[in-house]
């Protein structure tokens, strides 16, 4: 693979070069979708979020990265759980609403509840695709799409890496 390659998410690339993501040109007025409590949020620095995550969960969740397709932990486990933030331990999603979406990542059709996700729109290389992050620390999770079974036709496509599963 030459160091420019391009993996599949649902619908749209993530172009990654010597493993690192380009910077994300997102939707810079913060007032994405989802719970947005002051009081609730968590903020740290960088140094304390390196401190706390391994260098590959601070490439993803607080860089914006993506991991590998067919590489994470998660992407086709069965077992049931909660899926949680790996950064601050929000409830996410859980294993009730995860399915096989053949892309090589976890996906899921609905969070566990809105106010624990917000979205943001997210431009990067061209491209139109919103951005799921966690409402309490806005961890980078994924990206969703309007491609996704049941009622409300989503599909959460989560990088592995954003996630802590609770076993039920």
């Amino acid at each position: 693979m030459s160091a420019l390659g391009a993996i599949e998410c649902a619908g749209g690339y993530d172009y990654m070069q010597h493993g690192e993501r380009a910077d994300t040109m997102s939707d810079t007025t913060g007032k994405g979708q989802g719970a947005d409590t002051m009081s609730d949020k968590i903020e740290k620095s960088d140094e304390e979020w390196r401190k706390e995550l391994t260098p590959e969960q601070y490439r993803i969740a607080r860089q914006k990265g993506t991991e590998r397709a067919f590489t994470g932990e998660y992407y086709d486990s069965k077992e049931p759980g909660t899926y949680k933030c790996v950064c601050c331990g929000t409830p996410l999603f859980d294993s009730d609403a995860k399915f096989d979406s053949g892309t090589g990542w976890p996906s899921f059709s609905e969070p566990v509840t809105n106010e624990n996700v917000r979205t943001e729109s997210d431009r990067t290389l061209f491209m139109r695709r919103t951005e799921v992050l966690c409402a309490k620390c806005d961890a980078h999770l994924g990206h969703v799409f309007d491609d996704g079974p049941g009622p409300r036709g989503q599909r959460y496509c989560i990088n592995s890496v954003s996630l802590k599963r609770e076993d039920k």
